[in-house]
């Protein structure tokens, strides 16, 4: 009886862990599940986007909800979505509105084929400007109609799509006189980073002088040089920030992400400062007048020692080391990878 009992407890644990959140089948091109339009308006929306779909083939679907449970709106519209297959198949060119009444959200979902032409910003911008002001006046049809208009000229109307993108684009750049006093304020940190390399690469050149020459033992000279990476780091780092910050600002967004995904050019840059500092190594013991290579593994040179960490080398590294007109609708295959927007009242 025991063993019965626990097997039907673990029989139900399973099925609340696999059980799933059932999503609307749409089966109208609107559907008013929050019951927030009048038979007329709903009957004109529905004969608005049908005649969209007919003329372009482009699916452009409204789902009104009470409450999203225990899911985000970003997670709700996108099942919505693919579970029911909007937009045309191979072109994925649907878009679904999910408005949500009692959360008060309202998500613009955009399938992989129409992401070009309703981008992010633009969904984010048509939620934030056409709808967000109606639906805090309770205009939530207003809100919804004027939004779908909209978006409808942008996928007939490419000038006004691309004069809409500038419009996004002019107010989100920075004015000149702004981006130059950031651009000052993180030179300063590059200056301090520039500072901060020069002196812990210098003194990591000469530490691998004083091995070659014999006055600084191997296991020493390893010790420090190892040390010295952390005012090295700290100072790349330094110099790195403000020019990473900088690169933002002005829109490298695409190529600063290629640097992350493809980490190559790491090997590069290491390979490129080794041989570099072994040059500059031989340079120094030439210009210093130190002819031959000399290697000491246990034993170091006193007063080499003294007179070139004691004050300056030591010292650094030590201080270093802390330091998105139909009567029926369906889906065609389409889908969204989670392109679009959300936006809140």
């Amino acid at each position: 009886m025991l063993k019965a009992g626990w097997v039907g407890f673990l029989f139900l644990i399973c099925w609340l862990c696999t059980a799933q959140q059932e999503y609307p089948k749409l089966t109208e091109i609107v559907t008013d599940n929050a019951r927030i339009f009048s038979q007329p308006q709903l009957e004109g929306l529905r004969t608005k986007l049908y005649r969209l779909e007919s003329e372009t083939t482009n699916q452009l679907v409204i789902l009104t909800i009470d409450e999203l449970g225990n899911e985000t709106i970003e997670e709700y519209a996108l099942e919505v979505f693919n579970q029911n297959r909007l937009g045309q198949e191979g072109k994925d060119n649907g878009i679904l509105i999910l408005f949500s009444k009692l959360d008060r959200e309202v998500r613009i979902e955009v399938g992989y084929g129409l992401e070009p032409y309703i981008t992010d910003a633009v969904a984010s911008r048509i939620i934030r400007d056409t709808m967000i002001p109606r639906f805090k006046e309770e205009d939530y049809f207003g809100g919804l109609d004027a939004a779908t208009n909209q978006i409808i000229e942008f996928l007939n109307n490419p000038d006004a799509l691309e004069e809409f993108k500038a419009e996004i684009e002019s107010e989100s750049r920075m004015p000149w006189w702004l981006l130059g006093i950031i651009g000052l304020f993180l030179m300063m940190f590059v200056a301090a980073g520039g500072f901060i390399f020069y002196k812990g690469y210098t003194t990591l050149i000469e530490i691998f002088r004083g091995v070659f020459i014999g006055k600084l033992a191997v296991i020493r000279g390893v010790f420090m040089a190892s040390f010295m990476m952390f005012p090295l780091v700290f100072g790349l780092v330094f110099m790195g920030m403000p020019v990473f910050f900088m690169s933002l600002l002005l829109g490298f967004d695409d190529e600063l992400s290629g640097l992350v995904k493809d980490f190559t050019w790491v090997l590069f840059v290491v390979v490129a400062f080794m041989v570099l500092t072994i040059v500059l190594v031989f340079k120094k013991m030439k210009d210093k007048g130190d002819e031959d290579v000399k290697l000491s593994f246990f034993k170091s040179d006193k007063d080499y020692m003294s007179k070139t960490f004691s004050s300056s080398g030591t010292n650094s590294f030590g201080s270093g080391s802390s330091s998105g007109s139909s009567s029926s609708f369906s889906g065609g295959g389409g889908s969204s990878g989670g392109g679009g927007a959300s936006g809140s009242w």
